[in-house]
């Protein structure tokens, strides 16, 4: 289900023609984004195709080799440190000290920050992530859920305006996924913009509106349903035995673009929907099989995608 879109202020992000190049390699092609306020952007894409430069390019932490545009009303270019002071960055990596206590990471980041009552900001950001029982815990004995929200508080100590998370839920349990997302979306409920990389497809559709970003192209973006909609696939679901020998029959034949096993069902997808029904047609009277129209999901559309983008480094 796609998510409810918070109420907008206005946009957050709004750039065009972003480029970034890496010696002779272009990271980022000519990427226009609008982000409204209060919204929860998704990126997706294979990895290394350039979702976290194009982040870092859209709030100012890089500076682009073309293109312009705007973060939280202040010039990419221009305004790049007046934008850092306003942006939380939860990385991938955990990165906090793990001989230090919950309460005492948090305490150093506050320093950092140069935060008047620290102790009060320290307390509200334990209470906000259900840290207050632990608060004496040392970093290093968290659990990788735990952890994920230590990451959260100290990212959002400093009341940014503009959070941006780099794959945050990699190697967490589906309750802590579940329970880190509710709060995000509080956060963006607040006002809060949030801008996020993931490879989690229902992540994906927890967020307002997504962009398929694919070795420095933007090639689609737009709600969740919007994505589906206008990607072109036609999906056929294949339920009963022998779905294994079936699959790889289909395998290179006209109109069949990808074949999935996912359980019990076989989902077969093509752009071409007479070539699809085509190539099902030997196996459509059969009494033990049953072919049905469906709806592509978002991981057909992510793969349809993939296959679709070329490689820049190779």
């Amino acid at each position: 289900m796609t998510a409810e879109r918070s109420p907008a202020g206005g946009p957050a992000i709004d750039v065009h023609g972003l480029v970034k190049r890496f010696g002779s390699k272009t990271v980022v092609d000519n990427v226009s984004i609008r982000v409204e306020t209060g919204e929860i952007y998704g990126f997706l894409g294979p990895n290394g195709s350039g979702k976290t430069t194009t982040i870092r390019l859209l709030c100012g932490l890089l500076t682009p080799d073309a293109g312009e545009g705007s973060c939280l009303g202040l010039d990419i270019r221009r305004q790049s440190a007046a934008i850092k002071r306003q942006v939380g960055y939860m990385t991938q990596k955990f990165s906090f000290w793990e001989d230090l206590s919950i309460a005492e990471n948090l305490d150093f980041v506050a320093r950092m920050y140069g935060l008047p009552d620290r102790r009060h900001r320290v307390g509200e950001a334990l209470d906000r992530l259900g840290l207050s029982n632990r608060r004496t815990q040392l970093a290093g004995e968290l659990s990788g859920g735990w952890k994920q929200r230590l990451a959260l508080a100290a990212c959002i100590l400093h009341g940014p305006k503009l959070l941006l998370l780099d794959e945050p839920t990699a190697g967490v349990d589906p309750k802590a996924r579940r329970e880190f997302w509710d709060e995000i979306h509080r956060l963006a409920g607040d006002g809060l913009t949030v801008l996020v990389s993931t490879h989690y497809m229902d992540e994906a559709e927890r967020c307002h509106r997504i962009a398929y970003i694919a070795y420095g192209t933007l090639m689609t973006h737009g709600t969740v349903d919007q994505v589906i909609a206008e990607s072109g696939l036609h999906t056929r679901l294949v339920a009963g035995d022998g779905l294994h020998r079936i699959a790889t029959a289909l395998e290179g034949r006209p109109g069949v673009e990808m074949v999935a096993v996912f359980g019990s069902r076989l989902h077969v997808s093509g752009t071409d929907e007479g070539e699809l029904d085509r190539a099902l047609a030997p196996w459509a009277g059969q009494a033990d099989l049953r072919i049905t129209a469906t709806e592509p999901t978002l991981e057909d559309v992510f793969i349809h995608l993939m296959n679709r983008s070329t490689d820049n480094f190779r």
